[in-house]
């Protein structure tokens, strides 16, 4: 049976809970935006306990909140259902995952990584970087990074292996494209093959705001049984702090399709333990409606919605966006409706916040937007209600987080992304 491709999608924007696929988010977004204790403005997400645990954390971190909502795929990136790579990635979970929760095959080692990690790669040299095993500490998650040179330049590579929940939150995000508003890339393409495992291929940059050349493209594919195996490419030796030493990364977007679902790894991805966590994923803690058309109903008159995200940004409803124009040039706004915040108040409201009469607290924010985006300026309101429901609203003076403005100040005032957050209507929707 030949592989049929799925529609390409440049998909609603992540998040990834593991720490390889963390530090990747992390090393495509982190460096392009400053920390701020106000974080998780638009990023967070609401997947059962242990996305909680995560997002508390980065909270506490202080984990710039646009650095999370702008990690395409991955982190905090939105996602959406129907056809495409989401639902191919769901009929993977058909497959019961019997193998896994059967056995507990013998570790790999890091040392089994990298050779298969050379083995699979065309001719050329290498130097080893680094390499973990399925047995070593903190995360068991096995890795390998190499240089190698096929005689055009030296190049970075490095490929990580993990095991997810078929059909779950994070097998579908691992393969679903980023979406272009949060993250820029030159393509992106999502795709079933002929095994029904679904395979992502991304082909964009280290730094969201190209502040250098450094490209760095990346494959993820996830089996039927849940296998996760993803790898990523640099034009340049290092990911990061290293000089662009070749036009492109090594290996094509076809390449690097036939080395990420080399049957070489499943074997190996075999051997990273359980997560018991994951045997159950819950389901989605917001019920409510898809917060994007909700956002979109209380903006105020004179305002146009030119693009908005798909349905909910993410599997818990928790995250939307619209770009809007007034006729001064594009604007654009995103929420974040989070339960269960009331433990990290502290990390998110000082004693100048203010307090209203119901006990809900507020604070306002006014500063620059992305690191490197010259002129760009995010205003932000942050409410917390005392059932714990966070509502946070930022507006930006550009269409997107990482593209140079396009107007003086962002297309809705502090008193009006005032008026949404405080909006009873969260109080039903995401």
């Amino acid at each position: 049976m030949p592989e049929s491709p799925e529609e390409h999608h440049e998909s609603e924007q992540p998040l990834d809970e593991y720490e390889l696929r963390l530090g990747a988010a992390l090393r495509l977004a982190g460096d392009a935006y400053d920390a701020d204790r106000h974080a998780l403005v638009t990023g967070g997400t609401t997947r059962g306990r242990r996305m909680r645990m995560r997002r508390r954390a980065a909270v506490v971190a202080g984990a710039a909140g646009v650095a999370l909502a702008g990690v395409s795929g991955a982190l905090l990136v939105p996602w959406h259902g129907g056809s495409g790579p989401a639902s191919a990635a769901a009929s993977v979970g058909a497959a019961p995952r019997t193998a896994h929760a059967t056995a507990s095959p013998a570790p790999v080692t890091g040392a089994a990584m990298v050779r298969t990690l050379e083995k699979l790669l065309p001719k050329g040299t290498f130097a080893h970087v680094g390499s973990r095993g399925s047995d070593e500490e903190p995360t068991g998650f096995p890795y390998a990074t190499v240089v190698y040179d096929d005689g055009k330049g030296a190049a970075g590579i490095s490929v990580s292996l993990n095991r997810v929940v078929p059909g779950g939150t994070d097998a579908r995000q691992a393969v679903t494209c980023p979406d272009k508003v949060a993250i820029p890339y030159d393509a992106c393409t999502s795709r079933r093959l002929a095994d029904g495992s679904v395979v992502m291929v991304f082909q964009g940059y280290e730094y969201p705001d190209r502040r250098v050349d450094t490209k760095r493209w990346t494959a993820d594919l996830v089996t039927p049984t849940g296998q996760h195996v993803s790898v990523s490419e640099w034009n340049a030796a290092q990911e990061k702090d290293s000089p662009v030493t070749r036009s492109q990364p090594p290996l094509s977007a076809a390449q690097l399709t036939d080395f990420v679902a080399a049957r070489a790894w499943r074997p190996l991805a075999d051997a990273v333990p359980e997560d018991p966590h994951q045997a159950a994923e819950p389901a989605p803690e917001s019920g409510g409606a898809p917060i994007v058309g909700t956002l979109a109903a209380l903006l105020p008159k004179g305002v146009h919605v030119v693009t908005r995200s798909r349905k909910s940004e993410d599997d818990a409803g928790s995250y939307a966006y619209v770009v809007v124009d007034d006729g001064k040039g594009r604007s654009l706004v995103q929420i974040n409706v989070q339960p269960d915040m009331s433990d990290v108040a502290g990390d998110l409201f000082g004693s100048g916040d203010e307090t209203l009469a119901d006990g809900t607290r507020v604070a306002q924010h006014q500063g620059p937007g992305d690191k490197g985006v010259a002129g760009v300026v995010m205003w932000t309101v942050d409410t917390l209600r005392t059932d714990g429901r966070r509502v946070v609203v930022s507006a930006f003076n550009s269409g997107t987080q990482h593209d140079a403005a396009t107007r003086a100040a962002p297309a809705l005032t502090m008193q009006q992304l005032r008026a949404i957050a405080l909006s009873p209507q969260w109080l039903s929707a995401g």
